[in-house]
């Protein structure tokens, strides 16, 4: 099988169990939960059996040996993470409004997380990379622009691929230098997995269908827009496919996306067929969303085949 590799952000989560706004007053908690996009999208193609690494940096304290350890257990290579002697782990409080919306306290430029690099470990582990995921949310250092860059050129030496989830909003991209080495990435990217709007931060298009044609016609060979309870649409050279939402009683939505990210691109390395990795990935997503943390609602295989349906996918 093809080893999946990503670069960027490990943090603890801690939410908020009472809808409100904001953290300007004592509140009853839950957490620390194992957090971190890079690291939810990697738990999930671990626990569906494929080879995969992160390359990240942690603090030396508890926070970074749950993390770690949580990883490990799932089957992730943790060699290429770094533990930092002076900087805490990376986290961040989340409570959720009345609405759904969210708040949130970060602390992840300045933690252990500001300093990932490309270490000795973490070209050992590009060694034997085939496929590079990168997660728009790590892109907030240069250092760390810079280990993902030589990732993919790496990668894209030896005839692998690239997917790019942008999992940002709009407001950063106007950082000094984001929206230039979100440009970068994209012209190396083969499978792009981009958020609803997100869609339209890189193309000048009135429409999905106008925008998706651009970006096909850049270089991408598939995008899917992600879409939360609408499902997701999934375009290709030459044809659109939907994938309806699965129901599910949502109790936190955090991660799903990034699950269903994983299973999407483990299914598509896998050459399955794109509307049997549709339907697993969307089933990925609704299973995320029934558990509370960002990386408690991971699924196995075979937890998604029974919601699916049919005969298993073959490996």
């Amino acid at each position: 099988m093809k080893t999946v590799v990503t670069i960027g952000e490990i943090v603890v989560e801690i939410m908020a169990l009472d809808r409100g706004f904001g953290f300007g007053e004592p509140l009853r908690l839950s957490g620390p939960y194992p957090s971190g996009a890079p690291a939810i999208f990697i738990d999930q193609v671990a626990r569906l059996g494929q080879p995969c690494a992160i390359v990240s940096c942690v603090g030396d304290d508890d926070f970074g040996r749950m993390n770690c350890a949580r990883l490990a257990a799932d089957g992730v290579d943790v060699s290429a993470i770094a533990i930092d002697p002076e900087a805490a782990t990376g986290s961040a409080f989340v409570r959720y409004r009345p609405d759904g919306a969210r708040d949130f306290v970060f602390n992840i430029k300045h933690s252990a997380c500001g300093r990932i690099a490309l270490t000795d470990a973490g070209r050992r582990v590009m060694a034997g990379c085939d496929h590079v995921h990168v997660m728009g949310s790590s892109l907030f250092a240069p250092a760390i622009v810079a280990a993902t860059e030589a990732a993919i050129q790496t990668v894209k030496e030896r005839g692998g691929t690239v997917s790019f989830d942008p999992n940002v909003r709009k407001e950063m991209l106007e950082l000094p230098g984001m929206r230039e080495a979100f440009g970068r990435v994209l012209a190396k990217t083969d499978l792009f997995l981009p958020s609803g709007p997100e869609l339209f931060l890189f193309a000048d298009a009135a429409d999905e269908m106008e925008a998706a044609q651009a970006i096909l016609t850049g270089g991408v060979s598939c995008i899917v827009v992600k879409q939360g309870a609408d499902g997701a649409r999934c375009h290709v050279a030459g044809r659109v496919i939907d994938q309806p939402a699965f129901t599910a009683r949502e109790i936190d939505p955090t991660g799903a996306g990034d699950c269903f990210g994983a299973t999407f691109v483990t299914a598509w390395l896998r050459g399955w067929p794109l509307e049997r990795a549709l339907a697993l990935a969307a089933a990925s997503g609704a299973r995320a969303v029934e558990r509370q943390g960002p990386m408690e609602g991971v699924s196995t295989l075979d937890d998604l085949e029974r919601l699916v349906g049919g005969a298993p996918a073959s490996t």
